[in-house]
């Protein structure tokens, strides 16, 4: 396995932070890592360059981070706030001269073909992405050489798919972690975890859960991502972390 370097792109909720028209203290701080776009993840090893989830953020977080090729797309599940910047990708389409490879289960690839519909019609309209769609399930699956193993969650009722490169495991929009997984998840060295807010919620972890699960799963290092506004400022919750445990925020980078 080449050495991994993992750039956080966005770490906010579906709304992202600040929220629109909303003053609490959260939204109104001035602390660069209380400013939360969409989740998703960069991750380069040698010379593959794969994103996990194109959120509406996308083509900022790009930008941003000056990402100049991209190998694959894997996506976690079809809801918009993880799928509404896809169209982006043709970017990397007429630079790279290739379609995108899109890697996600039966159900994500059957709502990006309804959503992006232009995509795959017969007779295509100049300058739309390509897409090259791949079908992954709960088996490992291999993108230009790297190895990636599947780590299905539940969100509320539906069906989640985390990923594992390596010692890096990634898991969002979750609230249930089965057994299997936990077993897929033992010896990792990072964890990423979502923790949306203090209070309980009906389909995601929030604040004591996610500590309790990453002292269950045990990782060296774990960082929460998909935050709200209403788990508090970065400066006030990171004060109450265990240790080994931090907040990720937007264009924090790191390497294992």
């Amino acid at each position: 396995m080449p050495s991994l370097t993992v750039t956080f792109l966005g770490t906010g909720t579906s709304q992202g932070v600040p929220v629109i028209a909303c003053t609490c203290e959260v939204c109104r701080s001035l602390d660069f890592r209380d400013k939360r776009l969409r989740t998703s993840i960069h991750m380069q090893a040698a010379a593959v360059s794969l994103v996990v989830d194109t959120g509406p953020d996308f083509r900022q977080q790009m930008l941003r981070e000056g990402i100049d090729r991209l190998d694959a797309v894997l996506f976690t599940h079809s809801h918009k706030d993880h799928t509404a910047g896809l169209d982006d990708v043709r970017a990397y389409n007429f630079k790279q001269q290739m379609d995108m490879p899109v890697y996600g289960a039966a159900p994500l690839l059957s709502q990006l073909k309804k959503e992006y519909y232009y995509a795959f019609e017969p007779k295509k309209y100049p300058g739309i992405p390509q897409l090259a769609l791949h079908e992954i399930n709960e088996d490992p699956f291999v993108v230009r050489g790297l190895a990636i193993q599947p780590l299905p969650v539940m969100h509320l009722h539906m069906p989640v798919l985390g990923f594992r490169l390596g010692n890096f495991s990634y898991i969002t929009d979750a609230n249930q972690i089965p057994d299997d997984t936990l077993h897929r998840l033992k010896g990792t060295e990072v964890l990423v975890l979502n923790a949306l807010q203090r209070e309980k919620h009906l389909s995601h972890f929030n604040l004591e859960e996610a500590i309790d699960m990453a002292k269950t799963i045990n990782a060296p290092r774990t960082y929460f991502t998909h935050i709200s506004h209403k788990l508090g400022t970065h400066r006030e919750v990171s004060r109450q972390l265990p240790a080994g445990i931090q907040l990720a925020y937007d264009g924090l980078r790191i390497a294992l």
